[in-house]
């Protein structure tokens, strides 16, 4: 599957590749094909997409930083943001007073493409992140004013053109190399960009096209090389964001599984151990044969459970049918009352099925009742889960309340829910978890 996404990748790179030269070359041949038109306006506007697309991607790389720490992440947030100031100062700015300096430009933005080249060879995360980020920020922002110094007493554009062409061909190998070896989507639109670029400074160096304010074909190709990083970039977050919440649910089927079925199969493997051992086989097959009875129940309410949250089975269904299970025997009475109106999303659908189900389970192994409610509705702007009985009670302190409730508190918080409980000997009790609007 990599195999064919990098194939397909590089046909598609070389494709592109033969476009931009064949392009290139037919100006470089028919001179008279040149066309760039003496609008400052309309350079000063492009200076300006640039100088925000690339303030845009510095703040969506950074985004990824401060989550990740990844040097990767690092080196494109500083790589585009002294980008994007080396447009503001060099070109915008001096272009809205009339006056704007190609070379120094070209070597601030020569600066950028220094830290973006870089990272494909980055690996390893950071410390520190946010003040790594501000410091280096900084410094890189404060560099910027000797390179003016420099480049405004260097003449030879085409010197400045042909080393910032040379770091966009590092990057264009470097990342489709990156992408061969680990597939990020980024890395691929990062590729393209580079590609663009880089054939954006070749014209500007053998067309001479290099007026510091008009508009030439290779403010076209930067254009298009501009919203494709946007892309890029909006997509690799996006992906970052699912690859998040895939893991955040294989984390929580596994809870799942380590907290109900994985007990009863250890009982099962426990008993069987024992009857090995030469227990007394009356006793010990009734308990195996309890466990085993136990273990399958919790997969079933695993199932209903994680098809609630799924969207195979409705949650209001799920949770009847798990009620119906527990009160087979007739030893509890359950009244269920969900309002219709109340909506669950699938995170809570799972989290909410569980704490009913801890509810319930603490209601028949501890308080005596015949009688229990289980609400799901809504007061004002919240909404609230409530399970209540008309057992025993006790003393809220009592050490019954620890474990357990720990689940079920953790368990709401996931979810952005709050959980209390009220009891007192003799009146029952009842849990209540009121989940954000």
């Amino acid at each position: 599957m990599r195999h064919d996404r990098f194939e397909s990748f590089l046909w598609g790179q070389v494709l592109l590749v033969a476009l931009l030269a064949a392009s290139l070359g037919l100006f470089v041949s028919y001179p008279s094909l040149r066309t760039s038109y003496d609008l400052p306006g309309l350079r000063l506007v492009l200076a300006t997409v640039f100088m925000l697309t690339s303030a845009l991607v510095a703040v969506l790389a950074g985004a990824r930083f401060s989550a990740d720490g990844r040097r990767f992440d690092f080196l494109l947030t500083a790589g585009f943001a002294v980008i994007s100031m080396s447009w503001l100062v060099f070109t915008v700015g001096p272009g809205i007073a009339g006056d704007s300096e190609l070379s120094s430009g070209t070597a601030g933005r020569i600066l950028g493409w220094m830290f973006i080249a870089a990272a494909p060879f980055a690996s390893g995360r950071v410390e520190h992140r946010r003040r790594v980020l501000w410091w280096s920020l900084g410094a890189a922002a404060a560099s910027l004013f000797p390179i003016w110094e420099l480049a405004r007493h260097f003449h030879d554009i085409t010197s400045l053109l042909a080393l910032q062409g040379l770091l966009q061909l590092v990057a264009m190998v470097a990342f489709s190399n990156r992408f061969r070896l680990r597939s990020e989507d980024l890395d691929q639109w990062l590729t393209y960009v580079a590609t663009l670029t880089l054939f954006a400074a070749l014209g500007q160096i053998f067309t001479k096209d290099v007026e510091t304010m008009s508009f030439a074909r290779a403010d076209g190709l930067v254009l298009v090389a501009n919203g494709i990083l946007l892309v890029g970039l909006w997509r690799a977050i996006r992906a970052s964001e699912f690859g998040r919440v895939v893991g955040e649910e294989r984390a929580r089927v596994a809870r799942e599984i380590h907290d109900g079925l994985a007990q009863y199969l250890f009982a099962v493997s426990t008993h069987a151990s024992m009857l090995e051992k030469g227990a007394d086989p009356e006793e010990t097959l009734r308990h195996l044969k309890e466990a085993a009875l136990l273990a399958q129940q919790e997969a079933r309410y695993a199932i209903l459970a994680l098809s609630s949250a799924s969207g195979r089975s409705p949650f209001d269904t799920a949770l009847r049918r798990y009620v119906d299970v527990l009160t087979a025997d007739g030893l509890l009475e359950v009244e269920l009352e969900i309002d219709p109106r109340v909506q669950l999303g699938p995170d809570e659908q799972i989290e909410v099925f569980r704490i009913v189900q801890e509810g319930l389970a603490n209601v028949r192994k501890h308080s005596e009742a015949l009688h229990a409610v289980v609400e799901i509705g809504g007061r004002g702007s919240d909404r609230y889960v409530r399970v209540r009985d008309d057992g025993a009670g006790f003393e809220t302190g009592h050490p019954q309340t620890g474990e357990g409730l720990r689940n079920m508190r953790d368990r709401a918080e996931s979810i952005g829910g709050a959980l209390s409980l009220r009891s007192a000997p003799g009146y029952g009790t009842a849990l209540e978890v009121v989940l954000r609007a």
